[in-house]
This record gives C-alpha cells, structure tokens and sequence, in this order.
C-alpha cells in the first residue's frame, strides 16, 4: 500500500481530503498521486454549446489557481508527489486514474449544497474501482491510526477491505472486529481475528445480537463506545450489518463522524 490517490477539487472537502492524503502518504512511506478534476457543466438549451464552452473556462480558470496554491504547499511537504489534470466527472476521472493505486482519498457527504455530490462520487468510485477508498468528513483534521473498528459480517466485502487494510492496520495501536449475528455469516469474526494474527496483528473481537436496530447505528455506536479513529468495512454487500434495508453503505458515507476504509 503504497499509492495513494488523492481527488483534488476546490471545494469544502478538499482542505480535509488533502490531510488525510499527507498523513496516509508518511504513515505508508508512499508517494502522493494528487489528480485536479476540472468538471465540464451541464446546461439544457440553445445556448448550450456557447455556456457550456464558458462556464468550464470558468472551471478550469479556478483549478489553475487553485493548483497553483496546492503546488506551493506541497513542495514544502516531506512526501513524493506528482500531479495530474484531468476534465470530466469526479467519479469517471478517479477510476480512470486509479489503475495503479493502493487507497484513494476521497470525501464523504459534504454540507454545502452547492458542492459536488460526494456521497454519489464515492459510492461510484467505490463500485467500479478494484481499490479501496478513504472517504473523509470535511471537519477532519488529521487522519489518527491508533484505534481501528473492523466492521464485519464474514461476506467476500468485508474480507476484501480486511486484506488490503492490512499495512495501514498494523499502525494502529488497537483493532476491534465487529459482528452482529444474523445466521447469513460465511466467515465468523474469529476468523477474521486470527487471520489477522498471522501479520502480528492481535485484534479483539465483540459480537452482539440486534436485529432490530439499523446497521449503521449499530457500528456508529460502536465506532463512538471503541473510540475508533476509523471504520474498515465491506461496501453494498448483501449481509444485515453492512447493507441491510437499503443503503447502509451510503447512510454511512452521509453520517459517519470518522474517516472510512471501504473496499467492494
């Protein structure tokens, strides 16, 4: 886990989705690949092609300057980075580029209506990208590693984000899997535990039995009773913890106080 994929665009998030890439990028000892989405608009009528043509000039003008500030906070930082334009949608230009990435930062939900649509963004990325994610809140301000929620529920999801989280879980000074049982499990906390074991890395284990409170306020309980600093967990699987009801995936991405760790 070495590359790590950081969506640059000048919005309410950016500023937190940049720490999370720095702090990740010197945890890793990796290099920072930061990819500066210009985003074309979309305009019904006559004047289409003429508005169309402006408004992304418009767009392209606010990513010069903005690339240009970044630039100049990034040559005083102590990571290896590089720098790629791109125009087009945030979530087609991300998988675009992520074919050689280990982690892709990104942001979670954001409060300003007038920002791009992260939730979608990240639900997107996730589902076409073999790599996992880090989706932020926009308040974060540094990415901690200490204490880590592994959210499980023994499906092909979950075990996926297990396995590539591995370096970053092996910083964390303390790592809980947790399971609420439903009968649907293929694989049992324990086994993800001692899986775990075989990379030096000795995780607890709380199971519970609910099954009448939504998934997600079970693990954003949980999440805030471990004082996790994030969550790993499987995205738009079919057991009752992650994906139950609906859209536990993306009523997370809404919600969730801490950064998470998603892999398909």
């Amino acid at each position: 886990m070495k590359n790590v994929l950081l969506l640059v665009h000048d919005d309410t998030g950016q500023e937190s989705r940049l720490q999370a890439a720095l702090d990740l990028t010197r945890a890793l000892d990796g290099h920072l690949s930061c990819l500066d989405v210009a985003i074309p608009a979309t305009i019904n009528g006559d004047y289409y092609g003429i508005a169309a043509v402006a408004l992304l000039e418009d767009e392209r003008t606010r990513e010069a300057e903005n690339k240009t500030e970044l630039v100049s906070r990034l040559a005083r930082e102590d990571v290896r980075w590089d720098w790629t334009d791109a125009t087009g949608t945030l979530a087609d230009s991300v998988v675009d580029a992520a074919a050689l990435a280990d982690l892709i930062v990104l942001s979670r939900k954001l409060s300003d209506d007038r920002d791009p649509d992260m939730r979608d963004v990240a639900s997107r990325v996730l589902m076409h990208a073999h790599t996992p994610i880090v989706a932020v809140p926009e308040t974060l301000k540094r990415f901690a590693f200490d204490r880590v929620l592994v959210a499980w529920d023994g499906q092909a999801s979950a075990a996926a984000a297990l396995r590539a989280c591995v370096p970053l879980l092996k910083l964390a000074g303390a790592v809980e899997i947790f399971m609420a049982h439903d009968g649907g499990e293929r694989t049992e906390a324990a086994e993800a535990a001692e899986y775990l074991s075989r990379h030096g890395i000795h995780a607890s284990v709380r199971t519970i039995d609910d099954g009448l409170t939504a998934p997600d306020r079970l693990i954003e309980a949980e999440c805030a009773r471990f004082n996790a600093d994030y969550i790993v967990m499987g995205g738009y699987t079919h057991g009752r913890l992650l994906e139950a009801f609906g859209g536990v995936t993306k009523r997370m991405l809404a919600s969730c106080a801490v950064p998470l760790v998603l892999s398909h």
